[in-house]
């Protein structure tokens, strides 16, 4: 499994962030086509970024309502809380990239497919219970454009929808600070993904 490390920007630094990782499995420029699959649009590049923005934005941003969703929490000082139920950047690794000395063969589509819609689906659930916070307004919407346009995801029916009556505890924006640091960085290998298939490379 390859291992990914972030680095820290600043607030002046554009919304889309680059991950580096620790091994070469996102040389694109040296990674081979995905064969007999539709190519993604641009359409999809671009949602997948605006959600990145999205996400980004609530994270960073010093607005009165980003103060109340973190009230007293030093949000970029946590750890991340990642979605373990999905391998997305072993399995969404290119053909021919190589990770802790072994080469991968082949690139599945339909497996990493499958890995980024549980992921899709998996931070919709979590967000979606606290849809009337800022995140209502910003990265749900994202979300959704993403999951619909792109992955043909119909939205969730199981979903504990927000009580506007009720403030979050202190744990739960902690949580919620947590769970979005870690949807941020799975954004990230998303958005590279979905570049990765939408390369040239892929019609060649």
């Amino acid at each position: 499994m390859c291992f990914l490390s972030s680095f820290f920007l600043s607030d002046s630094t554009p919304a889309l962030l680059l991950l580096v990782l620790t091994c070469s499995v996102w040389q694109l420029s040296q990674s081979l086509p995905v064969k007999g699959k539709e190519p993604i649009t641009d359409s999809c590049v671009l949602h997948a970024q605006t959600l990145l923005r999205s996400i980004t934005e609530v994270l960073r941003n010093s607005t009165d309502a980003q103060r109340n969703l973190f009230s007293g929490i030093d949000c970029m000082a946590q750890n991340m809380v990642l979605n373990m139920e999905t391998n997305t950047p072993s399995v969404c690794s290119p053909e021919g990239s190589t990770c802790s000395g072994i080469t991968k063969l082949e690139f599945d589509q339909d497996s990493c497919m499958t890995d980024m819609k549980k992921d899709l689906n998996h931070y919709y659930k979590f967000l979606a219970a606290h849809s009337d916070s800022l995140l209502g307004q910003t990265v749900l919407p994202s979300l959704r454009e993403l999951m619909e346009n792109c992955f043909q995801l119909p939205l969730p029916g199981d979903i504990k929808e927000a009580a506007a009556d009720r403030a979050s505890t202190y744990d739960e924006r902690l949580n919620l600070c947590k769970v979005l640091k870690g949807f941020q960085v799975r954004t990230i290998t998303i958005n590279r993904v979905i570049g990765y298939m939408k390369s040239d490379e892929h019609t060649k």
